[in-house]
């Protein structure tokens, strides 16, 4: 596979002037110390999945629910002429929600088929933004102790603004790979 790469202008004294290839990516580190991710509401907490691993995110509609399944799988969507199966992420994370939102509210964000073994979708309170952040804004020890077991990459700390004082709003990253994995179809 070709790498894309970027002529350098290398200067080596009285040598002259020549044109060395350097692949695009060296160039692009600062872009690989930044994460972007889907920012969604589960009852009243804040999440986020890699924005690589969503394909798009559409509103709620009619889900057809499946006999003897677990209760997290919501059912299934007709979406654009392709079954769906939907994940509810609450009830798979054990979020208890005292205000209940209605599931006509909700957003489904349908992941990248590429990641998931069939058509399927994680149905979420509410879709908030799409942002990038720099890894020096996550914090990975909280959930270092037991990595392999964890669906938690880390703690994105958010600076907001709340009365013209900078807060930390914290935001969960889950490993949406993990999750889905352990789903049984």
């Amino acid at each position: 596979m070709a790498e894309e790469l970027d002529m350098v202008d290398n200067r080596a004294g009285d040598q002259g002037v020549t044109n060395t290839p350097v692949p695009r990516n060296l160039h692009e580190k600062k872009k690989a110390d930044n994460i972007q991710v889907v920012e969604f509401l589960l009852g009243k907490e804040h999440f986020a999945i890699d924005l690589f691993d969503v394909k798009e995110v559409v509103e709620y509609t009619r889900i057809t629910h499946l006999p003897e399944r677990s209760s997290y799988i919501k059912g299934i969507i007709d979406l654009r002429g392709e079954i769906t199966t939907i994940i509810d992420l609450k009830q798979q994370l054990n979020i208890l929600d005292d205000a209940q939102a209605s599931e006509e509210k909700s957003r489904i964000i349908v992941l990248d088929s590429k990641i998931t073994k069939s058509k399927m979708g994680i149905m979420v309170d509410e879709v908030r933004s799409v942002s990038t952040y720099g890894k020096d804004q996550i914090d990975n020890t909280t959930t270092s102790s037991n990595k392999d077991s964890s669906n938690i990459l880390g703690i994105i700390k958010k600076k907001i603004k709340i009365k013209d004082k900078e807060v930390n709003e914290l935001l969960i990253w889950l490993d949406i790979r993990k999750l889905i994995a352990g789903i049984d179809m």
